[in-house]
């Protein structure tokens, strides 16, 4: 069979099964609790809401106790996961340096298959959620998404030796990713509905098998394993595995190392502000003065998704005639005037407008991830885009807590409050890699003086 070095169906197939089968995990919990908690089961009444909002009804009280108990248990049964996903994500994506990309990719895909598996087999034989912990933590110790990130980013660094080209292949996979995911918040809803639980869990178990046939039988290996994998096992082999990260740092120079740690707070900075005000987007849009109902807050999902593709179109012509600097500085003002034209969204066409200046917020990540893959060595992108994974989930997790907590203290007097906050810590990201233009172009206006001194003591 022939093998292709095609990484990106493999992030398709990947993002669209966990995303549509996330929700339908966090709803399958909710109505499980809530049969524990009332004796009786929650009933689709086509897009009626279920919800009750007079407080003196004794569903009311039940509501919120399934409420608080269903949020408690999926926070748990996320951490379960995410701590040891965290730790295998540093060892086998820097593993992949010398014994090959494919590790890194094919464990995550097993992990989300036998945690789609936990909840297919809670469904059909009605396990008690207990069991989900076990799926959950099996999972994590096979790597988790932040490892399959951290896997796919490397293979096409691996692959993409070009600047230019570097650029659009990275904002192409984050592409993929985005839009999976938005394709796959829609499809999550019509799945429960027309479906159930059962088989809005089996759906993504089928695609997940498929995805692991691909992997095996079609996707090409991108590194040459090492005559060192023989001895994996030893102590040094074993040290190797832990080393990864730690050498990326140790044994690079001081300028090499300051621009890595620049680009890694410029990334982490903007993913913060970005990511934090973008989860909110439903809340906002559920609360007056918009009210939207599920149907619109689908095609506002729908319209998000364009941003990932106008990001990666802007990606693909502005690489040809700007510095990566300029270009994250595009995206960066994309975003701003986005998110500030949201806090001030009163209507259901200006809500639905303020994708159109946020449709280039997406490039400075991509870029962020290019510029440090072009400053570490070959042998060395695994390690980086481990440190970049674990640190993407750690930001991730935090700013859903910090943002959410600010916008619980401000919604009774400013809804959009977080949005502008959103845009302020922008000037983080800014500011940073600001600096690295500065140093870029000090580095080469004392090259250029040293040149010319040398040029006239040869003349004279």
């Amino acid at each position: 069979m022939k093998q292709l070095k095609l990484v990106e169906p493999v992030m398709a197939v990947y993002c669209f099964a966990s995303f549509a089968s996330y929700p339908a995990m966090q709803q399958y919990i909710y109505h499980r609790l809530w049969q524990d908690e009332t004796n009786s089961t929650i009933i689709f009444n086509g897009t009626v809401s279920n919800c009750e909002t007079n407080q003196s009804n004794p569903y009311f009280i039940h509501q919120k106790e399934v409420q608080k108990r269903a949020s408690i248990f999926t926070t748990t049964l996320d951490l379960s996961s995410l701590i040891p996903s965290l730790l295998m994500a540093l060892i086998l994506v820097s593993y992949g340096d010398r014994h090959g990309r494919k590790a890194s990719i094919l464990l995550p895909t097993i992990g989300a298959l036998l945690s789609v598996i936990g909840y297919g087999l809670a469904a059909f034989l009605d396990l008690p959620l207990g069991v989900l912990y076990v799926s959950s933590v099996l999972s994590g110790f096979l790597g988790g998404f932040a490892t399959l990130i951290g896997g796919c980013f490397s293979y096409v660094a691996d692959l993409a030796k070009d600047v230019q080209q570097k650029n659009v292949r990275i904002a192409f996979i984050d592409m993929v990713l985005g839009v999976s995911m938005g394709v796959a918040g829609i499809t999550s809803g019509y799945m429960i509905e027309g479906l159930g639980f059962k088989w809005a869990f089996g759906i993504p178990g089928i695609l997940h098998i498929v995805n692991l046939f691909y992997i095996i039988f079609i996707l090409e290996e991108t590194v040459k394993r090492s005559e060192f994998q023989q001895n994996l096992l030893s102590t040094d082999g074993f040290k190797e595995l832990f080393s990864g990260v730690f050498l990326l740092f140790k044994d690079a120079s001081c300028n090499k190392r300051v621009t890595v740690i620049l680009l890694l707070f410029a990334f982490m900075s903007y993913l913060f502000a970005d990511f934090g005000a973008a989860t909110l987007f439903t809340l906002f849009e559920l609360d007056s003065p918009l009210c939207w109902h599920p149907v619109l807050i689908g095609w506002g999902s729908a319209l998000s998704t364009f941003c990932y593709v106008g990001s990666f179109l802007g990606v693909y012509l502005f690489t040809r005639c700007l510095k990566d600097e300029y270009i994250v500085f595009i995206g960066i003002a994309s975003w701003m005037a986005g998110i500030i034209l949201a806090a001030f969204a009163t209507t259901t066409v200006a809500m639905m407008l303020v994708r159109v200046p946020l449709l280039l917020s997406g490039m400075p990540l991509p870029i962020l991830r290019s510029m440090m893959s072009k400053v570490v060595l070959e042998d060395e992108q695994g390690a980086l885009f481990a440190c970049i994974a674990c640190l993407e989930s750690l930001t991730g997790t935090l700013t859903i807590a910090v943002f959410n907590i600010i916008y619980s203290a401000t919604v009774l007097w400013f809804p959009g409050f977080c949005f502008l906050l959103s845009a302020a810590l922008c000037i983080i990201p800014f500011t940073a890699v600001w600096i690295l233009l500065c140093r870029g172009r000090q580095e080469r206006d004392h090259v250029l003086l040293v040149n010319d001194d040398f040029s006239t003591e040869v003349e004279t």
